[in-house]
């Protein structure tokens, strides 16, 4: 697509090359009717973008030619040879490109990080997604009991299948844990004391601050013991009439170590039945055995669900989404009476699980229920070892190693299981090492986040590495046509 000056421009009635550079440009009706008709002739998925973006995108590609015009006082031929050489209409088509490119779209994911947030972490099943898909377009049974006609509670028979599967009471969802730790704090201490250990006092990813936390939900932080060091004598001696939680939250993706001790959850628990407060645990992520499945001991010494549940906490709230292999989601587990109070504050309306979400975790559960634990994709991707990895990255490594921009080659590596889940744990794994003669790892990792589909990789040693970890089925090959597309486009500057 090639864009010449505005016909009535100074060049086409004949003017000097020193007349005014901005007459030189063209009119957006003008820009919109070629770049209509390379839209029709190309890309389907930019023929997707609304004509009135269109012309807000040739508006904005418009106004920054205008501010280099005048930044570099450029001249009316100047200008003109810019449109004849088609570097507008390619900076043009570029951002078409990215807009239609924007928001929740497939990727791939070679980084090696199985939770992935900024990926949307776990992937489900994909009888999971069947399910989600069934409930997402069309009627459900969702809050009535079909054979009483009676109306119930939504989330009622996932709280039975969390009571099955982590010998809790009963349970409920929200839609992600940081949803429920609010929630846990603004029923039990709203307007009261929560105790909190202050090594446990954490910050997570998007600046998710327990202190910030406890003081939206109107709970009175009460910290204890030190950064290091917290026994339960701290939460004793901070007892008051006025405490309403005795809370213990995962310190997520830090670790405090060396001359350390911390409150045992079940002594936690026995001193809130001895003082009728409720004791809380936030678990994160949440470690989830099932039988039948691989333990999740890859993951090292975090908390097991059940054995949360047996130290006696009254209410412990995990991850949907994370170790347990389903969509996102906060689910809180716990006793009876407690779960029912949670139910009872109009805040759990607000961050209460649609439909979707619902069938998917009933679905998950489901399959973990019946040994079906270790097909869930995220579970699955963890268990995998270097032996099983190797001939998928020898098999991309041949496949890039066949195209000139590119040198591939096969290494150890290490990856992480991600998201705040065991930040000191490494998993043995191998990886791709990339270099391109179109420009450095940088340059590489954009042009591949920007191609079709998108791919993510890590960089490490100023080297592109592709670790095969993450990838799901198909994915080996989505990976190698991206390398395809990159490989028959220009390159970017070095």
């Amino acid at each position: 697509m090639s864009l010449d000056s505005n016909p009535n421009s100074p060049s086409s009635r004949g003017a000097s090359k020193g007349d005014n550079p901005f007459r030189a440009l063209p009119s957006v009706d003008e820009i919109l009717k070629q770049l209509n008709g390379e839209i029709i002739g190309g890309e389907s998925r930019l023929a997707a973008i609304p004509q009135s973006v269109r012309a807000e995108l040739a508006q904005g590609a418009l106004a920054d030619l205008r501010t280099r015009i005048g930044k570099e006082s450029l001249s009316a031929a100047a200008v003109e040879d810019h449109m004849a050489s088609g570097a507008f209409a390619a900076e043009l088509l570029e951002r078409c490109q990215r807009e239609a490119g924007r928001g929740v779209v497939s990727a791939v994911n070679a980084t090696g990080v199985v939770l992935h947030t900024n990926l949307g972490r776990a992937p489900v099943h994909p009888e999971v997604a069947a399910r989600m898909a069934t409930a997402a377009s069309g009627y459900c049974v969702l809050e009535m009991d079909r054979f009483s006609a009676k109306r119930n509670e939504r989330d009622g028979r996932l709280g039975v299948l969390l009571a099955r599967a982590t010998g809790a009471e009963t349970g409920i969802a929200v839609n992600n844990c940081a949803a429920a730790a609010f929630l846990m704090m603004q029923t039990f201490a709203g307007g009261r004391e929560a105790i909190v250990s202050r090594g446990e006092l954490v910050e997570i990813g998007g600046s998710f601050r327990v202190p910030d936390v406890m003081a939206r939900a109107g709970a009175k932080l009460v910290e204890v013991g030190t950064t290091n060091r917290t026994r339960i004598g701290d939460y004793d001696a901070a007892v008051t009439d006025d405490t309403g939680l005795l809370m213990k939250v995962h310190t997520s993706n830090f670790r405090v170590v060396g001359f350390t001790e911390e409150a045992d959850a079940a002594d936690i628990a026995k001193l809130g039945r001895d003082r009728g407060i409720t004791s809380g645990w936030d678990l994160g992520s949440g470690r989830f055995e099932a039988a039948g499945a691989k333990s999740l001991d890859v993951v090292g010494d975090e908390t097991v669900v059940r054995d949360a549940v047996a130290s006696g906490m009254d209410v412990v709230a995990f991850s949907g989404d994370k170790l347990l292999g389903g969509p996102q989601a906060g689910l809180i587990v716990g006793r009876r009476a407690a779960i029912r109070a949670l139910r009872k504050n109009p805040i759990y309306r607000a961050v209460r699980l649609d439909k979707v979400a619902l069938s998917g975790l009933e679905a998950t559960l489901e399959m973990l229920a019946t040994g079906r634990g270790d097909e869930l994709p995220s579970r699955r991707l963890m268990h995998l070892t270097r032996e099983d990895l190797r001939p998928v990255a020898l098999r991309i490594a041949a496949a890039l190693n066949a195209l000139p921009p590119f040198r591939a080659d096969v290494i150890d590596s290490e990856s992480q299981p991600g998201s705040g889940s065991a930040p000191t744990v490494f998993l043995p794994s191998v990886a791709v090492r990339m270099h391109w003669t179109g420009g450095g790892a940088q340059a590489l990792a954009e042009a591949l986040r920007a191609g079709e589909p998108p791919v993510f990789v890590r960089v490490q040693d100023d080297a592109v590495l592709l670790d095969p970890r993450a990838l799901l089925d198909g994915d080996a090959d989505r990976l190698i046509a991206a390398f395809h597309g990159l490989a028959g486009s220009s390159s970017p500057q070095k």
